[in-house]
């Protein structure tokens, strides 16, 4: 019975939903970060600091896990709106399939079970009123093939489309009222473009719009339900879950809230992953100009110290006189060394040295 109960809560929900996007995956990812680094890491140890390379890439890493899984949760929340909703086939307990002798069966079995007549107190006869005229609904609507058509493509809200008397007149009364949901959206799309926001997945955004709206445009034109839902989706549903089938109307309002709830996603994860890569570049660069920065003052302390200790071993001769002979001899010795390790002045002496006389010892007058 509670199928026919309007879900009262729905747009406040789908309004507290997408408000939760603003704010609740960067809080919840500070929140899995901190408890992961509490278990992951023992007692003692240093954390990652707040900035570096590593705390980075862990807080890209779990604020993207909790983007997609609260992307999963909209989408469940969206679909059990939709089954809490109800529809006409479920009301009364058929199939999409079933034909109209059935439903008149069925209808007349559910009036005498649920007749108001029946009801001991009197909130009781006053549900069961209400509930018998939503089956009334129910089944004037379905026994209709023009209503039962445009219900199945455009839900309840048909009911309220009295000037419509055929499938013609439903399809363009559809048309015109999904009109301004793609073309609001559409312009959306162009203004942020031009403003420069949301660049991040922009050409997917279209290309997802687009789908979109041929899917509906086909689904609602087409005097019997999409191949897709009736041949896979349905009885995938229908075989290995208690989930009911889906009505063209249903995929429809499934797909649009999917498909916005992606629009958000894709705005929360691009500039998630463009700022967390220039944060990581920017990051190492600066981890890199720290070390440099690091070993030459490593550096300068080095040659700090060896001037400091080459004044020490040059402390006996701190006389200027005594200082001023070792430094002459010193760069005598110098210039000396460098000389004859240079190759053109070694060759040049063995030459010389080749040309002395034989037998006359080394130093010999004559010999030079």
């Amino acid at each position: 019975m509670s199928s026919y109960v309007s879900a009262g809560g729905t747009n406040s929900n789908q309004l507290l939903s997408y408000f939760g996007w603003a704010f609740l995956p960067g809080l919840v990812a500070g929140w899995l970060q901190t408890i992961y680094y509490t278990v992951t890491i023992r007692a003692g140890d240093p954390k990652p600091q707040a900035g570096s390379p590593r705390y980075l890439k862990h807080r890209q890493r779990i604020h993207c896990a909790v983007i997609v899984v609260y992307l999963l949760y909209t989408i469940f929340e969206a679909d059990w709106e939709i089954r809490r909703a109800g529809d006409y086939y479920q009301a009364l307990g058929l199939t999409p399939s079933t034909d109209e002798k059935t439903i008149k069966a069925r209808f007349r079995r559910l009036t005498l079970l649920h007749h108001p007549d029946k009801a001991v107190t009197q909130a009781g006869k006053e549900e069961s009123e209400a509930y018998f005229v939503y089956l009334r609904l129910a089944h004037d609507t379905l026994l209709n093939p023009v209503k039962r058509f445009a219900y199945e493509r455009f839900g309840p809200g048909i009911i309220e489309w009295k000037h419509c008397s055929s499938n013609r007149d439903f399809i363009i009364t559809g048309l015109q009222r999904i009109a301004p949901y793609y073309a609001a959206g559409g312009f959306f799309m162009v203004i942020m473009g031009f403003l420069g926001i949301l660049q991040w997945g922009v050409w997917w955004r279209y290309i997802v719009s687009v789908a979109l709206a041929t899917f509906e445009i086909y689904t609602i034109t087409r005097p019997y339900f999409p191949p897709f839902v009736t041949k896979i989706l349905n009885p995938l549903l229908t075989s290995f879950t208690t989930h009911p089938p889906y009505l063209p109307f249903q995929l429809l309002a499934l797909a649009r809230k999917i498909a916005l709830t992606l629009f958000i996603a894709f705005s929360q994860l691009g500039p998630l992953l463009q700022k967390d890569e220039h944060a990581l570049h920017q990051n190492t660069e600066a981890a890199q100009q720290q070390q440099i920065d690091r070993v030459e003052q490593l550096s300068r302390l080095t040659d700090f110290e060896a001037a400091r200790l080459l004044t020490l071993d040059l402390a006996p001769y701190a006389d200027e006189k005594i200082m001023k002979d070792f430094n002459s001899k010193l760069r005598e010795w110098m210039v000396q060394s460098t000389i004859r390790n240079t190759p053109e002045v070694r060759d040049a002496l063995g030459r010389v040295v080749g040309r002395r006389r034989p037998m006359v010892p080394a130093g010999a007058r004559g010999a030079r």
